[in-house]
This record gives structure tokens, C-alpha cells and sequence, in this order.
């Protein structure tokens, strides 16, 4: 198991991995000025994009949140992967045989080399959809009406009937048993995880393969549930995936509307009638996880967009509906219920009305809150006025709940005339209902208020610090600019006199310049959190002024000169406590050090306001 990586290849990682690539294949990116670009935080809840990569030091920064970093350390957040799983994830991604320094066993099977499994099963599989054994498996698909072209495309494959075919055929590709078996791929006894099956490879918005989906075909398949999914591993959380995700992920950004089905087929026949934006959780229900996914991707249009979920119109579909009115808080964007007619799911509607109805069926959804203000009322009979309040107690939560207040008049009329309770009495009991016969749904979260990460920081817009934040700042991003024969321009730590930015200063002058690495060797090196942070804030803010030598010699004439202005005035003040013509032997040498001073100070204010 590695180690240490080699220098040259953990370089190479971090070179070929350019940030805008990684970050945008889970948050929803747009072009900002000055090769910055901006989107939604993936790490907390936010409305107004605060989240941004600088594509040219290869860094993120929420100014919301307060992480940041490169591109291996989005890696470890994002997927919640070690330094070496995070590396090894790129590595992969990106085609570098990495060398390791030193073995060692202590830590599991990497990443990288799951998901090297994974992609070669997903390829023996596919091959083995078109084998003799596999006849009823294709036989399945045409008759949902996906033909050879839509099974390449989605690269369904067969878990052959034999039992050891799959793991056999890794071990002839170098894999060992336990590799096997943290990919999810064989069982403890050798037999493979997936046997006469057909598979669904189930891939991240990069494209790799986290696990499968696999759906029973005969009749003696010793694993009575219809689907079976991979089991937790490194790589495959349930919670945590969502089928589709790698072809829809481009189009629920852009089109600013998600559309959540129940299976593997529905999101197939889905994407094939144009309605791209389709995903499905995978062997568990839908979760709060899944809505944070989805709230993400929706990027820029996360308060304007659309998530539509589509349910079967049975008891089951209204159960699922009102599990999801339950993590309804989650989104920003509203929420609507698509239900095709005599409880068709999508693959069904598709093949026995075509794909305009599909289409159609979309496109009419209906607000998730009509679905189950129905729900509530339908269990209620009407000709009781007890009943009737009931009903509209019950709806209380649910009406308090909406986002959108101007529709809130709305939903109360439509109660009032449905409940047959005038409109007066409905606002009445909405507002102050005497009892919650259910438990109500989280309130949606609240306008967030800025957050300044970490207490002790300096405020960004404290003009009595601005001059040492922009010269950090133009030290940090552009370090070749302050080659002048004295280190820094002469700038020490007691030039700075914000405690945070004097540490940072002290810490950043400490550490050799080295390349595109070296904000990060800094932020090594640091051991406070809250000044992590802020070299990172200071590595992506943008800059007042052009980075030229003239101009960081300026920043740093500046902060000396008021560094000198501060030790005269203390000079100053001491002479006066003086009698000059008692105590000459004191007096004489401050009077001279003034002098000296003085002269300083008008060096350094013809430098400090330099004509650019």
C-alpha cells in the first residue's frame, strides 16, 4: 500500500488537475473577471454564490464558509477522502502512474485502485451482455423498449450465471482477493458479488464507477430482491450517489430543473425522449444527501429552478411523495410532483403512450404542496366542521412552510373553498393552529447572514488595515514581484500590526518560494485554523493594483512609513518629557535618532506614492 508519494508524480497530479475541471463537475461554475470563476458553496447552504475558483493558482475559497484550498485538498472535502485516497482519485482520473517513496498495508486497498475495478468489471459486464447467458437480459431491456445502441450508451452489461467468472478474471489482471472485496466486487467466500444479473454501472459527475445496480433475471436466483445495489465501501455510499448523475449533471445546470424518478429504466427512458435531467437514488429512498446533490448542481438557478419528483400513483408513491415533502427545507429551488396517469412510472408511460407523453407528463407537474395539501384533505370527511378544522390544522405546517409568499393567498383560498371554512377562519387557524395532529416539517432556512470565518480574523473592510491586506495579498499571489535586494522590500512582521496578519507575514517569509505550491506550503505551516483560512481568502481576493515591482515596493514603503510615523510620534513624545538643556546626554542622542528618522520618512513617502 503506498506511502509516500514520489515528488515529481504528486507535482504531475497537481499541474494536470486544473481546478475549474474538478470543481465544476459537482458545483455549477460561471466566469467571474480576472480567470476567476464563481458558484454555490458544495459545502454549506447559501443562496448568492460566495464559492470561488482562481484558476490560475489553482485554488478555491468560499468566502462564506471559509474552506479552501487546491485542487487534491476539494478532493478530500468533496468525497471525504484521505490526502493519499484524494491523490490517488486524481491520479486515476487523470492517467499518472504514481511511484511511491515507501509500502505500507496498515490503511486498506486506495481508492484509485477501486475504481480501477470497478472500470474493468463495468467492461466485463458489458461484454457479457452479449453472450448466450444473457439472452433474457437483453430480452428485458427491448421489451422497455432500450435497444443496443441505449445499452452501450449506458453501459449495461451481465454478471454471468457461473459464480466466479468476474473475480477470476480480475485476478488475471493483477487484483487480489482483498481488493476484491473492498470494491464490493466478491464475497468473503470467492463467489462474485453479482451473479445472472443484469448490471447498471452506477458513476460519479466525473464519470468514475462507484458501484452497480443489479436487477434479478431468473427465476432461481438465489437472492429473492428484485434489485441489489453494491455494498458501502470506500467508494459507494448509498446516501450518497445518484443513478444518471454522469449524463445529467451538465443539463440540470443548464436547464435549471432536476427531474427525480424511482429506477434505473425510468432515468433511461427519460434521458432518451430529451428529458436529460433525470437521476434516481439507488437502493435506498431519497435523502436529504441526495437534495443537497441535486441543490448544488442547480448552481446559478438554485432559488429559481425546479425539482420534479415522479411517483407512482399508488399508496407507495404517495408515501414516497410525503418522505420527500419532509426534506422539502433542503431546496432553495421549488419542488413539484409529476404522477402519470393509472400509476404508470416513466419506462412504462414511455412504452405504452410514447415519448411525447413522457415528455408531457413532465412538463404538467404540479407543486409538491398541491400534492399534499390532496393527501391531507383526502383523509378527511367534510361533513363534520370538527373534521374540517382538523384538516386545516393539519395543513397549518405545510402552508407556514412555503417559500414563495406571494402564493401563500393562494393556497389558503383553494383550503377554504375545499373545506368548505371561510377564508377568515382559515388564515386564523394557519397561523395559530391549536394542535398538530402529525409532526410538522422543518421551517425552510432562514436568509443567511455573512459569516466571517473565524473570530479572531481581521474584518476585510478595515481601512485602518487595508494597506497590510493588499500588500499580503500582492505578496501572496504574486511573491516574483518583491525581488528586490532586500527580502520583501525591507518589510518585517512589525510592520503589520494586526496580530493575524503579523503571523501570517512572519510564517509566509519563513517559507522558501516554490512555484504554484507555495500558498500551500504556507498554509502547511500555519497552525491555527483561522489563519489558514485567511491565506487562502487572501490568495483568490482580487487585487487593487497591477502586480508590478513599483507597485509592491509602494505597498511596502507604505506600511514601513507608517511603522516609522508611529515610532516618531513615540519619540517624540519621550523628548518632550525632556529638559533639553538639564539632561543634554539624554536628550542630544533622541534629538539626533529624530533627524535620522525624518530622513527615512521622506525616503520612504517618495516611494510609498510613486508616479505609476
Amino acid at each position: 500500500m503506498a506511502g509516500f508519494f514520489h515528488a515529481d508524480d504528486l507535482e504531475e497530479v497537481r499541474s494536470r488537475a486544473r481546478i475549474d475541471d474538478v470543481v465544476s463537475a459537482y458545483v455549477s461554475l460561471k466566469p467571474a473577471g480576472s480567470g476567476t470563476m464563481k458558484g454555490l458553496c458544495p459545502f454549506h447552504d447559501e443562496k448568492t454564490p460566495s464559492f470561488q475558483v482562481t484558476i490560475s493558482r489553482g485554488l478555491y475559497y468560499c468566502f462564506g464558509c471559509g474552506k479552501g484550498g487546491d485542487t487534491v485538498n476539494f478532493v478530500e472535502e468533496i468525497n471525504n477522502l484521505s490526502f493519499r485516497e484524494a491523490v490517488e482519485f486524481l491520479a486515476s482520473k487523470y492517467g499518472i502512474n504514481m511511484r511511491y517513496e515507501e509500502q505500507a498495508t496498515a490503511q486498506g486497498v486506495s481508492r484509485g485502485r477501486l475504481l480501477e475495478a470497478n472500470e474493468i468489471a463495468s467492461q466485463f459486464y458489458a461484454g457479457a451482455l452479449n453472450s448466450p447467458e444473457a439472452r433474457q437480459g437483453r430480452t428485458f431491456l427491448k421489451e422497455r423498449g432500450f435497444d443496443a445502441d441505449a445499452a452501450l450508451k449506458y453501459g449495461i452489461g451481465f454478471s454471468p450465471r457461473g459464480g466466479k467468472d468476474l473475480s477470476s478474471y480480475l485476478k488475471t489482471r493483477g487484483f487480489t482477493d482483498q481488493e476484491l472485496q473492498e470494491a464490493g466486487l466478491m464475497r468473503t467466500g470467492g463467489w462474485d458479488y453479482f451473479q445472472s444479473r443484469l448490471m447498471w454501472p452506477i458513476r460519479d459527475a466525473g464519470n468514475s464507477v462507484l458501484g452497480f445496480g443489479a436487477r434479478r433475471l431468473f427465476d432461481d436466483d438465489r437472492l429473492p430482491a428484485k434489485y441489489i445495489n453494491t455494498p458501502e465501501t470506500k467508494l459507494y455510499h448509498k446516501s450518497q450517489v445518484l443513478y444518471g448523475l454522469d449524463f445529467a449533471r451538465s443539463a440540470i445546470g443548464s436547464r435549471g430543473r432536476a427531474v427525480v424518478v424511482e429506477g434505473y429504466t425510468d432515468v433511461m427512458a427519460c434521458h432518451l425522449v430529451g428529458v436529460e435531467e433525470a437521476v434516481a437514488s439507488c437502493g435506498t429512498a431519497f435523502g436529504s444527501d441526495h437534495a443537497k446533490m441535486i441543490q448544488r448542481l442547480l448552481g446559478a438557478h438554485g432559488s429559481s429552478g425546479k425539482v420534479i419528483f415522479t411517483f407512482d400513483g399508488d399508496e407507495a408513491g404517495r408515501k414516497a411523495a410525503l418522505k420527500v415533502f419532509k426534506e422539502d427545507s433542503v431546496f432553495q429551488a421549488s419542488t413539484w410532483v409529476a404522477v402519470a396517469p393509472d400509476g404508470l412510472d416513466p419506462c412504462e408511460l414511455r412504452i405504452q403512450r410514447g415519448d411525447e407523453a413522457l415528455r408531457l407528463i413532465i412538463d404538467q407537474a404540479r407543486p409538491l404542496y398541491n400534492f399534499v395539501t390532496d393527501d391531507i384533505l383526502s383523509r378527511y370527511d367534510f361533513s363534520h366542521i370538527d373534521a374540517r378544522l382538523a384538516a386545516i390544522r393539519e395543513c397549518a405546517p405545510l402552508v407556514n412552510s412555503i417559500k414563495d409568499q406571494s402564493t401563500v393567498e393562494t393556497y389558503l383560498q383553494d383550503i377554504s373553498e375545499r373545506t368548505q371554512v371561510s377564508i377568515d377562519i382559515v388564515r386564523r387557524e394557519i397561523k395559530h393552529p391549536r394542535h398538530r395532529p402529525r409532526p410538522s416539517p422543518p421551517p425552510p432556512p432562514m436568509e443567511e447572514a455573512p459569516v466571517l470565518p473565524g473570530a479572531s480574523l481581521p474584518h476585510p473592510d478595515d481601512r485602518a488595515l487595508l494597506g497590510e491586506r493588499d500588500a499580503l495579498k500582492l505578496m501572496l499571489q504574486e511573491p516574483k514581484v518583491f525581488d528586490g535586494e532586500e527580502p520583501w522590500y525591507g518589510l518585517t512582521e512589525q510592520d503589520f500590526t494586526h496580530g493575524a496578519y503579523r503571523a501570517l507575514f512572519r510564517t509566509a517569509s519563513s517559507v522558501p518560494v516554490q512555484g504554484s505550491n507555495w500558498v500551500m506550503a504556507i498554509r502547511d505551516n500555519l497552525t491555527h485554523d483561522d489563519l489558514k483560512q485567511l491565506v487562502l481568502q487572501l490568495s483568490v481576493e482580487t487585487l487593487k493594483a497591477e502586480a508590478t515591482p513599483r507597485h509592491a515596493q509602494a505597498y511596502a514603503a507604505r506600511l514601513r512609513l507608517d511603522t516609522l510615523e508611529r515610532t516618531l510620534t513615540e519619540l517624540k513624545a519621550r523628548m518632550l518629557r525632556i529638559n533639553p538643556e538639564k539632561n543634554p546626554e539624554e536628550y542630544t542622542p533622541l534629538f539626533q535618532e529624530m533627524i535620522s528618522l525624518e530622513t527615512q520618512r521622506k525616503e520612504l513617502g517618495k516611494l510609498a506614492n510613486p508616479e505609476f
